[in-house]
């Protein structure tokens, strides 16, 4: 009651009659209410949505990225089928050599870190 009663006096003062109608109308209510529900409070809220899109955003940026990976390892793997090649990649990377030979590594000046 007393709502209504306030409600009243504000519909009487002349300046916001029409301020008031529009935002009184219970279509109106209504319809702002459930705006705000949808856009806020729903399971299926704007803002989840956006987080959402968000992540898709981020997993096809990782998508491509592994792609592109996936790409590259391939050609190294058609590379790397000649036994030359594979020899080759395992010296140079992994420093292996054959029993009767020896390894030296030469380094020079410029690349050594000073302490």
């Amino acid at each position: 009651m007393k709502i209504k009663n306030y409600i009243n006096k504000l519909k009487n003062k002349p300046a916001l009659i029409p301020v008031f109608a529009i935002l009184l109308n219970r279509y109106v209510l209504i319809t702002l209410l459930f705006i705000i529900w949808m856009l806020f409070f729903d399971t299926n809220s704007w803002l989840i949505h956006q987080e959402l899109d968000q992540e898709i955003e981020e997993l096809e940026s990782n998508k491509e990225y592994y792609i592109k990976e996936i790409i590259k390892d391939q050609k190294d793997i058609k590379v790397l089928k000649d036994s030359g090649e594979l020899e080759k990649f395992a010296r140079e990377e992994y420093f292996m050599k054959r029993d009767n030979e020896e390894i030296f590594i030469i380094e020079y000046e410029d690349s050594i870190p000073k302490d």
